[in-house]
């Protein structure tokens, strides 16, 4: 770890990215939503600006989220997404690289789980960690989770919902599911459409 590199928090999820730096809190809470031109797969916009253009793009620009079921699904868009995000964070006069952690699913492979180091990496990050996201949530919830005995966490996303049993500062037993809020939220709007 470099002394001068910023530290970065960052909650890669499938509906929302949140960015979080030690001293001054959550600095960055978008849509994980991207604009992209049809031919030449070129980035138009990130963030709030790309959910804005759902659903009033021409054809040839589609806006949509580069994760499915809270991994990567498009390992290029979903880095530059990150670069737009840690450069936003940081502020266009930093030198420095970050450190960066970032939260995964807890059910996430090994595979997935070097794709977001790499999309981290490849986005400006010096170094990139990830966390499980139930480690993360008991942690933000003030649950003591050091202690031997058994906490049960469960983490509703956008993507996927997380259950895990925490104790003595580990997971002892987890499963993700991948129907989740949006899924919850589009069913929802189904019933209410067929019922009134």
């Amino acid at each position: 770890m470099s002394f001068f590199s910023p530290k970065l928090g960052i909650d890669l999820g499938t509906t929302n990215t949140l960015v979080f730096v030690p001293g001054r809190g959550i600095v960055l809470n978008e849509p994980s939503v991207v604009a992209t031109t049809e031919d030449d797969h070129k980035i138009l916009a990130v963030g709030r600006e790309a959910k804005k253009m759902i659903g009033r793009t021409p054809e040839n620009i589609t806006a949509y989220r580069p994760l499915k079921d809270g991994v990567i699904a498009d390992y290029r868009v979903t880095e530059a997404m990150l670069r737009y995000f840690i450069n936003k964070a940081l502020g266009k006069w930093n030198i420095f690289k970050p450190e960066v952690m970032v939260s995964v699913p807890a059910g996430i492979t090994s595979t997935e789980r070097r794709a977001v180091v790499e999309a981290t990496i490849n986005a400006g990050a010096r170094n990139a960690y990830v966390v499980k996201e139930p480690v993360l949530a008991a942690i933000g919830a003030g649950i003591p989770i050091h202690e031997p005995a058994g906490h049960m966490v469960v983490d509703i996303g956008g993507g996927t919902i997380d259950v895990a049993v925490i104790s003595l500062g580990g997971i002892v037993s987890s499963t993700s599911v991948k129907c989740a809020g949006d899924r919850l939220d589009a069913a929802i709007v189904d019933y209410v459409k067929k019922t009134f």
